[in-house]
C-alpha cells in the first residue's frame, strides 16, 4: 500500500447496504413495498409489486472483488470475455463493506484519511417509486436512519456519508435536508436526472425548486450528483427491441448499449440544466460534485456550452463556462483523461475518487497516483487531498 505525506481524502466510497437498511424504520404501512423475497431459491429485490433485477443480488452477501472490473473499464479485453467471466470468481462480503468501525481500520491500511460515502441498493429506489412521493421519502429516510446510526454523516472526521434526498417533492426534500443538516451531514447525494412529477418530469433549474437550493448554499454543503439509475436505459430500449424491460446494471453483452453510456448522457444533461436553468447563478455559492460519472462527457459539454451561449447569451445569467468552473467539482475515473479534464476545469476543481469497493473502481485506492504522473507535487495534492478537505471544511454547519 502506498502512503503518502499529507492526509488522502477520497471522495467516492461505499458501503453494501444489509436488507436492515431499508427496513428497520420504514413505517409498516409500506413493508409490502418494499422488501426482500425469493425467487427460485434466490433473494431478489421486490419494489412497489415489481421484482427487480437492476442490481442482481441485492444481499451483497457475495459480490465482485474491488477492482475486478479494472481490465473491462480500461479497454482490456483482447479475448472477448464477458464482464462475469472477466471479473473472476466473487468473494465473500467482509465486514469492512458493511460495517463503519471495521472500514476504519481498512482505511488505515489503505492510506486513506478520509473518505465520502455512498450507498450501492439505493439506486433502485427513486426510479421505481416516482408514482408516490410519499413513499419515496419514506423509504429514503429510513435509509439515511440507518446510515446515520451504522455509518454517521461525520464519524470521527474520517467518514462522511451522504445522506439521499430526492427533490420528487421539494416540501419533503427540505425536511430531510434539515434533518441530515441537524446530524451533522456535510454533502447530500442526488441522482443525476430530471425531477419525477405525477404528470411529468422536470428541470432541477425550475423555480420550485429554489427553497431547497437555497438552504443547501446558505448551509455551505455540497450536493453530490452520484452516479444512479436516472431512467437512461429506456433510449437504449428503444433501439433494441426490449422497451418496457428492464436492463440489468451489469449487462454489457450488446456494443450498443454500451455506445449509448447512459451515465455520461445523464450527468451532461444534469449539469446543463442547472446551469442553463439558473441554479448556479440564483445561488452563486452553491457547490456540486459530479461522482462516478467520469469525465469523458466534459469536453463536449462545454462545446456545446460555447455553442448555445453564443447563440442566445441573453438567456443565460453570465457565461456558462464560468458557474461551470466556479461551482461544479469533478471526480474523474482513472481511464479517463485526467490532465485533459484538468485543462478545461483547472487542478481546483478536480478530486480523486477510488469507488471502493466496487469491482468497477480501485482495488486499492491510491494506485490512482499512477494516473497523476507527470503531475507536479502541488496538484496532486490538490487533487489527493486539499481539494476535498476544502469542501468537508467549508461544509461545517
Amino acid at each position: 500500500m502506498t502512503k503518502l505525506p499529507y492526509p488522502v481524502y477520497d471522495a467516492d466510497n461505499h458501503y453494501y447496504e444489509t436488507a436492515d437498511a431499508f427496513l428497520r424504520y420504514l413505517p409498516k404501512q409500506y413493508r409490502n413495498e418494499f422488501q426482500y423475497v425469493q425467487v427460485r431459491g434466490r433473494t431478489k429485490l421486490a419494489v412497489a409489486g415489481q421484482i427487480t433485477n437492476y442490481i442482481p443480488n441485492p444481499t451483497f452477501e457475495v459480490v465482485a472483488a474491488p477492482g475486478s472490473h479494472e481490465k473491462w473499464y480500461r479497454a482490456q479485453n483482447p479475448d472477448g470475455l464477458s464482464l462475469k467471466d472477466l471479473q473472476g470468481p466473487p468473494i465473500e462480503s467482509p465486514e469492512s463493506f458493511r460495517s463503519s468501525t471495521d472500514r476504519l481500520k481498512l482505511m488505515d491500511e489503505q492510506g486513506l484519511h478520509a473518505s465520502v460515502f455512498f450507498p450501492t441498493l439505493a439506486s433502485v429506489i427513486e426510479e421505481r417509486l416516482n408514482h408516490d412521493h410519499v413513499l419515496m421519502a419514506s423509504v429514503v429516510h429510513s435509509l439515511n436512519q440507518w446510515v446515520d446510526e451504522e455509518w454517521g454523516f461525520d464519524r470521527e472526521g474520517r467518514i462522511f456519508a451522504s445522506p439521499v434526498i430526492s427533490l420528487a417533492d421539494v416540501d419533503l426534500a427540505i425536511d430531510e435536508l434539515e434533518w441530515a443538516l441537524a446530524r451533522g451531514a456535510r454533502s447530500i447525494c442526488m441522482r443525476p436526472a430530471p425531477i419525477p412529477g405525477y404528470r411529468s418530469r422536470k428541470s432541477p433549474g425550475a423555480a420550485e425548486f429554489d427553497p431547497f437550493w437555497a438552504r443547501c448554499a446558505e448551509a455551505g454543503i455540497f450536493v453530490n450528483l452520484h452516479l444512479s439509475d436516472s431512467g437512461y436505459d429506456k433510449h437504449y430500449r428503444m433501439w433494441s427491441g426490449g422497451e418496457g424491460l428492464e436492463n440489468s446494471g451489469f449487462d454489457k453483452g450488446d456494443p450498443l448499449g454500451n455506445m449509448f453510456d447512459p451515465m455520461s448522457r445523464a450527468i451532461y444533461d444534469m449539469i446543463s440544466a442547472l446551469i442553463s436553468h439558473g441554479v448556479a447563478a440564483r445561488h452563486p455559492n452553491i457547490r456540486f460534485v459530479s461522482v462516478e460519472n467520469g469525465s469523458v462527457w466534459m469536453p463536449d459539454l462545454v462545446r456545446q456550452f460555447k455553442k448555445v451561449y453564443g447563440q442566445v447569451p441573453q438567456s443565460f445569467s453570465g457565461d456558462p463556462l464560468e458557474q461551470l468552473r466556479k461551482n461544479f467539482f469533478v471526480v474523474p475515473f482513472y481511464e479517463d483523461d485526467i490532465k485533459g479534464l484538468v485543462d478545461i476545469m483547472g487542478v481546483d476543481r478536480v478530486l480523486f475518487g477510488s469507488d471502493y469497493p466496487h469491482a468497477e473502481g480501485l482495488g486499492d485506492p491510491l494506485t490512482f497516483l499512477h494516473e497523476l504522473e507527470g503531475f507536479s507535487e502541488e496538484d496532486v495534492q490538490k487533487i489527493m487531498s486539499s481539494n476535498m478537505k476544502g469542501l468537508l471544511e467549508g461544509a461545517r454547519n
